[in-house]
């Protein structure tokens, strides 16, 4: 036999012989008895002798703060009680006082409101609570009072006032001899405002349940102790008597609500859950640990309780026991050496789960370690299987241990599809399992055992993969074969079909039934089993086999939802010539819905032997998908457009023209073969197509040719086409107007061409009329030629006279500005230098400004272009090499200048260049000073020097 699985685990340890609880102890040597010890949050206070209270921060240890209570009378410290923040520390007195100590002070204060009562119990606020105040807190007395108190410490100083706020009675507990001590006080908050206060005496665990209204808690707890002012309360009793109880709870994560409590009484432990939806208790899951006989209430009672997830520990004078909550078995005891003398108290770190223990002169600490270790062995034991697996899922021995058990059970129990799933998962023999199904007869569980078997195994477990799926596919074939032949399991071989079906499309075995597809189809092929061969065919996408199977049994309809539903683009070329000639509409559908995926040059062979075989309208479904191509996928391979081209000739004429039109005229843009279109077109006879690819080919005189056969209004519309070549459109015309006068012999539409080309004249058409046609027909037209001419001619002459009067006017503006002047006051000064005006020659402008000659060459030099400023520095060289010039500060008239001799008139000629150049305009109102509006007042090369003469 083979081997599908073999035990993973053989002997293995189960777990390491560490113990649960693991006990230290401190290395401290008190100076005096130890009286208390409190701990919480890692803060530790403890009473030592009288007097000393000493301050431990357990995460600095080595910095211990000893406070002196400065009590000087006979009073002892009976109990001290630190909050859950470890900031509120009270301490109670034997003469029925209290002190408070905060964690942030060293001074020691007295509650004056709380002398006189014995304090046996406090129940804190932890909603409340702060380091600086407590909030609403409970007070539990000897006497058996409960009272509401609240501290505060004021941060402006040292107290301000006294801490205590207030402390007023809101209850008494009593038992059925009177009032009672109250010896434990404990506050929890549940679910929608509700409170749960649970209070113990030594025989009587109480339990005051009432909602606070929200925004109302910092008022107290005295609404819920009046609910029950007429009424006592619900509560537990026990008939024996400790002298004192004390209860403990275990609060899985810091901040949370506790969830199991357990309560040291008399007759024992009760413990239990805590079930905060209760709507009067929230106590469940009770349970009573009776003392066994080592535990003699009246000799060695029991002292104090903690509680751990699992565990209760009882103190004990000598020892510590440690019962289990799962099955009430002791699992640890720790017995204490005489030397270190009798245990006073144990108590239990909430925050960090640590429990202390201390005698007068010795303390030790107990960490718990792996607390849950053999939890899972507890809950197998109790057949409580989910639990068992839920603690022992991080180590997989244990598990299969639980598996195996858990399978073993149900299989007794004759549930045994539950233990095939069970069985599937642990490290038995695959071969004794099995064996043990079939022996059975329980197929069905088998088929189960070997599903889960199979989704457990690794991709690299190749052959039991193929083993266990091949044997599972014969299972099902059988199955279904039976059930099908049953009507009354009809219900049942449905279900069974499905899972069947899931097995074969499930991913994790698609690589295995891939690799051996074909021994799949052999034993559906053995079956008779064509449904599910098709629908195996299709999970491993073997869609040829599909379709071709339902095309050869005439199931068109049911190929071609095969096709649209997986969209293979190969198997549509394959099948469409096939599926065409029977569901033609269908085809063309699942096509347009295929949309750009299809290559529609491939499907054209189809179309063709379909439409080459079908009517007119059945040609109509070939238009249509090529349409679809053109139109909405935008198409442009020129095969598509020329095969709607051809069945738009040989089936839409209307079409086709408006096709062609949409397609544009310009050659670049079309997709269609021109010369082949032109063909098809004059094959056909559709004149008017072959006009308009006449004109796309702009060749515009066959265009008009052909035009003028079928409608001369369209040949008109061709011979305006080419814009750019007057002559063409002339010649077009005039092949109209010859078209018009000797094959229609109709002369009013002759004269209409006329009006429709303003190229055309009367004397171009004059000579295509026979000689016999009277004037009376060109009268109008002829007179219309004269008019037009002689409106020309008077169109001249008035330009004409025009020209003469703005050259008369230009003359006379050209005399008026030689003759203009200007005078000068002797006490004009520059507009630049601000120096008179007469003392150099000098430039009077007709805007009123005046410059020197040099001050103006100054300013306009730097804004003269490159070329100009080259030209005016080569003027003022060649003026300098002329004769000295005449004393004159103004320029000569022309007059004068015609008078000089030779050389002077070249010196003038270049001072009327210079002036040309620099007096263009004004230097301030011409365009120059428009130009430097955007020029800075100080040059920014030379800012920082002008920043600095600033300074």
């Amino acid at each position: 036999s083979v081997h599908v699985l073999s035990p993973g685990y053989v002997n293995a340890r189960l777990e390491k012989e560490t113990p649960i609880f693991n006990k230290q102890r401190i290395d401290f040597a008190p100076p005096e008895k130890i009286n208390s010890l409190v701990v919480s949050s890692n803060q530790l206070c403890m009473s030592l002798g009288k007097d000393t209270l000493l301050r431990i921060d357990l995460g600095k240890p080595d910095e211990p703060n000893q406070v002196e209570l400065g009590r000087k009378d006979e009073g002892k410290v009976y109990k001290m009680f630190l909050d859950h923040t470890g900031s509120h520390l009270l301490i109670a007195l034997s003469t029925s006082e209290c002190l408070y100590l905060n964690r942030s002070v060293q001074k020691v204060r007295a509650l004056s409101r709380w002398k006189g009562h014995l304090i046996e119990s406090v129940g804190w606020n932890k909603f409340l609570g702060s380091e600086t105040n407590t909030g609403p807190i409970l007070v539990g007395t000897a006497q058996g009072q409960i009272y509401e108190a609240e501290i505060s410490v004021s941060e402006g100083s040292l107290f301000s006032t006294n801490p205590d706020q207030y402390f007023r009675q809101v209850y008494t507990l009593e038992e059925e001899s009177g009032p009672a001590p109250v010896c434990c006080l404990e506050i929890e908050r549940g679910l929608e405002g509700k409170f749960f206060i649970i209070a113990t005496t030594r025989k009587r665990l109480f339990q005051f349940v009432g909602k606070v209204p929200e925004g109302t808690e910092q008022q107290g707890f005295s609404s819920i102790f009046a609910m029950h002012a007429d009424h006592l309360p619900s509560f537990r009793e026990f008939p024996a008597n400790l002298g004192f109880s004390e209860i403990a709870f275990y609060t899985p994560k810091l901040r949370s609500n506790p969830r199991s409590f357990a309560w040291m009484m008399g007759n024992g432990v009760l413990y239990g859950t805590l079930d905060y939806s209760r709507p009067d208790s929230i106590l469940s899951d009770e349970r009573v640990w009776v003392y066994p006989s080592d535990i003699d209430i009246t000799v060695n009672k029991p002292i104090s309780i903690v509680l751990t997830q699992f565990h209760f520990l009882l103190l004990l004078p000598d020892r510590v026991k440690a019962v289990c909550t799962l099955n009430g078995q002791v699992v640890f005891q720790d017995l204490f050496l005489e030397k270190f003398g009798l245990l006073t108290r144990m108590i239990k770190d909430p925050t960090v789960q640590q429990i202390w223990i201390h005698t007068e002169k010795v303390v030790f600490r107990y960490h718990v370690q792996r607390e849950s270790r053999d939890v899972w062995k507890m809950y197998m034991n109790m057949n409580k299987f989910d639990l068992a697996k839920e603690y022992c899922k991080d180590r997989p021995e244990c598990l299969d241990i639980v598996l195996a058990k858990e399978a073993e059970h149900c299989f007794q129990n004759k549930r045994y599809l539950d233990s095939a799933k069970c069985y599937a998962l642990t490290q038995n023999y695959f071969e004794e399992i099995a064996l043990k199904f079939i022996e059975a007869k329980q197929e069905e569980a088998l088929m189960e055992f070997l599903i889960k078997k199979l989704s457990n195994l690794k991709p690299s477990e190749k052959t039991q993969t193929t083993l266990l799926t091949t044997w599972l596919t014969e299972l099902y074939l059988n199955w279904l074969g039976i059930l099908e032949g049953d009507p009354s399991q009809r219900n049942l071989y449905l279900d069974t079909r499905e899972k069947f079906r899931t097995f074969l499309s499930s991913p994790k075995n698609k690589d295995c039934l891939f690799n051996n597809r074909a021994s799949i189809y052999d034993l559906l092929a053995s079956h008779g089993d064509t449904e599910h061969m098709v629908y195996f065919a299709v999970i491993m996408q073997d869609y040829e086999r599909v379709v071709a199977h339902h095309c050869q049994h005439d199931e068109y309809d049911e190929a071609l939802n095969v096709l649209s539903r997986h969209r293979d683009e190969k198997l549509f070329y394959k099948f469409s010539p096939v599926l065409i000639q029977h569901i033609p509409k269908k085809v063309v559908d699942a096509w347009i819905s295929m949309g750009s995926r299809l290559d529609a040059r491939n499907l054209i062979p189809a179309l063709v032997n379909y439409s080459q075989s079908a009517s007119t309208q059945q040609i109509n479904e070939a238009i249509r998908y090529m349409e679809f191509c053109v139109y909405q996928l935008e198409e442009t391979q020129q095969a598509i457009h020329n095969y709607l081209l051809s069945l738009y000739a040989l089936c839409r004429p209307d079409s086709l023209l408006s096709y062609l039109e949409q397609a544009g005229t310009n050659p670049n843009r079309i997709h269609y073969d021109l010369k082949y279109a032109l063909r098809l077109c004059a094959e056909h006879g559709h004149h008017h197509a072959c006009v308009h690819i006449y004109k796309v080919m702009e060749l515009y005189e066959e265009a008009v040719d052909l035009a003028l056969q079928v409608d001369v209004d369209l040949a008109k519309s061709c011979a305006d086409l080419p814009e750019d070549d007057e002559e063409l459109r002339k010649k077009l015309w005039l092949k109209i107007a010859r078209h018009v006068v000797q094959e229609e012999k109709d002369v009013k539409k002759a004269m209409a061409c006329l009006s429709s080309c303003a190229l055309l004249k009367i004397e171009d058409v004059l000579p295509f009329f026979p000689d016999f046609v009277t004037i009376d027909h060109f009268k109008e037209a002829i007179c219309n030629s004269l008019e037009d001419y002689n409106k020309h001619i008077e169109e001249l002459k008035r330009e004409m006279e025009e020209a003469t009067q703005s050259a008369k006017r230009i003359r006379e503006d050209i005399q008026e500005m030689r003759n203009k002047y200007g005078s000068v006051e002797p006490q004009e000064k520059c507009a630049a230098c601000d120096f008179p005006l007469l003392n150099r020659p000098f430039y009077l402008f007709l805007c009123g400004h005046m410059f020197h000659y040099d001050c103006l060459l100054q300013a306009v030099f730097p804004n003269l272009p490159a070329y100009k400023q080259a030209k005016l520095e080569d003027l003022q060289k060649k003026l300098a090499v002329t004769s000295q010039p005449s004393k004159s500060h103004h320029r000569p008239k022309d007059a004068d200048t015609i008078s000089l001799g030779k050389g002077q008139q070249s010196r003038e000629q270049i001072k009327a260049d210079i002036d040309d150049i620099v007096a263009a305009e004004c230097v301030y109102c011409g365009e120059l000073m428009i130009r430097s509006i955007d020029k800075p007042f100080i040059d920014p090369q030379k800012y920082e020097e002008e920043m600095q003469s600033w300074l």
